[in-house]
């Protein structure tokens, strides 16, 4: 029998919790009535067994049962991995300790 399940690529966009994370997919939608290009996220979390993925990983994720309240996707491919890890945002900019005292 044909496998049926929905299939999206997306890049992780947070690795956080164990074994999960979170995936944004991007689409490009024209607006039906002004035709105008819309791009579109959408945001699905992930299971992510033995934390392969990393934040910034182009993956392909695939429809799976619930697994969770929010987790009905399981990464199946990783299939780009980022460049450079990307850094949390710092609480406090450079040089803005001396603007607090």
């Amino acid at each position: 029998m044909k496998d049926r399940r929905k299939r999206f690529i997306g890049r992780v966009t947070s690795d956080k919790m164990d074994k999960t994370v979170v995936v944004t997919v991007e689409e490009l939608v024209r607006h039906p009535l002004y035709g105008k290009v819309i791009r579109r996220r959408r945001k699905f979390m992930a299971h992510n067994e033995g934390n392969q993925a990393r934040m910034g990983d182009l993956v392909q994720i695939v429809e799976s049962r619930p697994l969770s309240r929010r987790k009905r996707w399981v990464v199946e491919a990783i299939l780009e991995r980022a460049q450079k890890p990307m850094e949390p945002v710092p609480e406090r900019l450079p040089g803005e300790e001396i603007l607090a005292e």
